[in-house]
């Protein structure tokens, strides 16, 4: 394993290439949480913290939002990387006022994300003054002047954005964008805008709700599991577990993907016999290794054979209750589906048709199915069209509000799902308004706001003076990085609420401010009362998080109370929403959020519950759909394959095993076999004998995108060229490193989320001279 110390930085020289792993955690991912508790937290810290993860009288891990269980929730209900995410937020390692005065930002941003992470927690508020080239401390009153100085000096509240993570609580959530909408504005972009936003628009628009349909027990009850663009071994590895149940149950799984990932080739499950000392179990049944982008026309091409085969056996495969009962456009969508071209989608997916034929019948056969996808398939031009396509497949089956059956799109951030839920949103619903002037007496503006990508583009064009960051790291989360530093810059003021050091803090407006927040593990003490946060997971359970460590230092706020602090200064003490009591009494904002939100009634007494609650959701608990028409929808998608010039690869920006999302924890990719590094390129052999480059060998990544007639070029220097059993054509690199390569106006049409699955690139050999 290779792990340097706060001090050291990555050299990427040393970096060591082994052939790719064919099974995921056991011994050694017991071995890699303990080893990384030890170095940051010490021995006693790590037992009493990795004992609370996940609890039901303890915190939610602050990595992914897959749920749970209700019953048998094991004593170490934590993964290797979630224990890595909590070891980072746990850490004894402080960032401090000699920090800053021994750094100024130039030094900082010379160095790596891995080694600005590596630094440890933040400890008091920290200002970068115009002109100055280090923070110093600064008080929390003067800082929260400072932001409100800076917006009164606007022209308008619409020249402000208010960004947020989705490691934000409800809590924190439901207060910030009641502050952002006291100032006048919906420019409320998030890191949804970034990842999943295109799984929200197909659902909104096929089955009436933007979230998926399914509970973790009808994974345990399915008998055929889609995998789709998702690697759960490394991004949700307590997925494994359930298709490990699932697959105990008789389940199959086919598992689609560019990369053979894997987790979801063999699975040793680290809290069984079987698991550290036997091989696991095999999880997938077929392996799809699907060309990049290839997936639309692969759904296109099950429901081809679904609907051929419902014509040809009328019966057999519609389930026409359903489709007649519940849905509509079905005899559109299935003249459209009769017309296939398969040398297209043979081309466009890469894939035997022989294997989609094995898929199809699976899907045919099978009474509970549920399909999981995750980034592999919202981060394409065409995503929301190719969701839609999938839901036309479990609508066909009729495989929404039966047991066992339903769509499960698994987020990212441990809690992105439940601040949209919270009105984290820029477009959001006028009865969700309606509700909040009701509540608190104010009119709320109507007109929508900016998205992450709008964002920046008004940020680039000098319409944007001050941008504020509740939690996450923008500057390396954000596509197009050069293009997004500039428009940073651009800004009069940049704050960011953060509980370590990232990217963001020296990519910064003439002046910026660093507020320092408590983490999901510390105690949150007000007025000599703990308090708690919620959350929401991936399938819509709402439950509660108590930290239990003493915090990092005696001047962190908490999320809660920095929102209210801001609000006070921003909006006057003669505010009518209560600011000061909402931030001594978190059960007060849970009253005003039982008040506000649809299905949160009684939210104080729910949360209470040993495991929470679920939130409603009509088309899983009723088979009712609140679309316009009441039903739900087929609909026709036009199947545009993306051609790649020759000469050229396929990139998607993907995480390695030793990070989550922008946080480097690590500098190795276990599963993968690359060790040591970042700066790789994994391509297939025989791209790399028809390009005519060498393992080992130094390249450029060189990103072309083509707007109208002209060509621009991207790039993202010094990577190693690793051959890889990779699909051929494509090619595979770690964000954030390659987020340069991502165009800002490269985005899925409805959504607007960066295509940063699909970008074109050559590989340039980078000459003895460059090195």
């Amino acid at each position: 394993m290779t792990h340097r110390g706060p001090d050291e930085d990555i050299d990427e020289t040393t970096t060591e290439v082994s052939p790719p792993k064919e099974w995921a955690a056991g011994m050694p991912g017991v071995l890699t949480s303990l080893r990384r508790g030890l170095e940051q937290m010490g021995p006693g810290r790590t037992l009493h913290t990795l004992r609370l993860v996940n609890q039901r009288d303890g915190f939610d891990c602050p990595g992914c939002a897959w749920p749970e269980p209700g019953d048998g929730r094991h004593t170490a209900e934590f993964c290797e990387n979630g224990a890595k995410a909590v070891a980072e937020e746990a850490t004894r390692r402080r960032v401090t006022r000699e920090f800053f005065a021994s750094h100024s930002v130039a030094d900082l941003a010379s160095r790596t994300d891995y080694w600005l992470g590596q630094q440890g927690r933040l400890t008091e508020p920290m200002v970068l003054r115009e002109g100055a080239d280090h923070y110093e401390p600064i008080g929390w009153d003067e800082a929260f002047a400072m932001v409100a100085e800076e917006l009164a000096a606007q022209p308008d509240p619409d020249s402000a954005v208010f960004y947020t993570s989705g490691r934000t609580s409800n809590e924190a959530a439901f207060l910030y964008q009641l502050l952002v909408r006291g100032l006048g504005t919906n420019n409320l972009p998030d890191c949804s805008n970034m990842c999943h936003e295109s799984s929200g628009s197909a659902l909104t628009e096929t089955i009436g709700v933007g979230k998926g349909s399914v509970s973790l027990d009808d994974i345990h009850q399915a008998d055929l599991v889609l995998v789709v663009g998702q690697n759960p071994g490394t991004n949700h590895p307590r997925m494994l577990s359930a298709l490990e149940r699932a697959k105990a149950g008789g389940a199959r799984i086919v598992a689609v993907n560019p990369l053979p990932e894997a987790g979801l080739l063999r699975f040793r499950n680290p809290q069984n016999l079987r698991g550290v000392l036997g091989r696991g179990v095999g999880l997938a049944d077929e392996f799809c290794q699907i060309r990049i982008g290839g997936d639309l026309a692969l759904f296109r091409a099950l429901g081809h054979l679904l609907v051929e085969r419902e014509r040809a056996e009328p019966g057999s495969v519609v389930d026409r209750d359903f489709v007649a009962d519940h849905t509509e456009g079905y005899e559109e969508y299935a003249a459209h589906v009769r017309d296939l071209d398969w040398p297209a989608v043979l081309a466009a997916t890469g894939l035997p048709r022989e294997q989609i034929e094995r898929v199809a019948e699976l899907l045919a056969t099978s009474r509970r199915t549920v399909a999981c996808w995750a980034m592999g398939l919202t981060q394409h031009r065409q995503s929301v069209a190719t969701i839609r396509e999938l839901v036309n497949l479990m609508l066909l089956r009729g495989m929404i509000g039966r047991p066992g059956a339903g769509l499960c799109p698994v987020r990212g951030h441990s809690n992105v799902q439940g601040d949209r839920t919270m009105g984290i949103w820029e477009k959001p619903p006028a009865a969700f308004l309606d509700a909040l002037e009701r509540e608190f007496g104010l009119p709320m503006p109507r007109s929508p706001g900016l998205d992450t990508v709008e964002a920046i583009r008004a940020m680039r064009e000098g319409r944007i003076g001050v941008f504020v960051a509740l939690g996450g790291n923008f500057a390396a989360a954000a596509p197009d990085t050069e293009v997004t530093a500039r428009a940073l810059r651009s800004c009069a003021l940049t704050v960011q609420v953060s509980t370590k050091l990232n990217r963001s803090h020296v990519v910064t407006g003439r002046r910026a401010l660093i507020l320092p927040t408590l983490g999901r593990t510390e105690r949150d003490v007000r007025n000599g009362v703990d308090q708690f946060v919620t959350v929401e997971d991936s399938m819509s359970c709402v439950h509660a998080s108590r930290g239990r460590l003493a915090p990092a230092s005696a001047h962190l706020r908490s999320e809660v109370a920095i929102v209210c602090g801001l609000a006070r200064a921003v909006l006057g003490p003669d505010h009518p929403v209560p600011w000061e009591s909402l931030a001594e009494d978190y059960d007060l904002v849970r009253d005003r959020i039982g008040r506000v939100v649809p299905g949160c009634e009684d939210y104080n007494d729910k949360v209470r519950r040993p495991d929470g609650f679920v939130l409603p959701h009509p088309p899983r608990g009723s088979r009712s759909f609140p679309t316009a028409s009441g039903r739900a929808r087929f609909t026709t998608n036009q199947l545009d394959v993306l051609r790649v010039p020759p000469g050229r690869l396929l990139l998607q920006t993907l995480r390695s095993h030793d990070q989550y999302n922008t946080t480097i924890y690590g500098l190795d990719d276990r599963y993968r076999g690359v060790r040591g590094g970042r700066r790789v390129v994994l391509v297939h052999p025989d791209d790399c004998a028809a390009l005519g480059v060498a393992d080992g060998q130094l390249v450029d990544l060189v990103g072309e995108w083509r707007t109208g007639d002209e060509l621009v070029e991207r790039r993202a220097p010094g990577f190693r060229v690793v051959p890889y059993p990779t699909a051929a054509g494509c090619a595979a690199a770690y964000y954030p490193e390659t987020n340069a390569l991502v165009p800002l106006d490269s985005v899925a049409e409805v959504s607007g989320t960066p295509a940063s699955k699909s970008v074109v690139i050559r590989l340039e050999p980078v000459s003895a001279g460059e090195v």
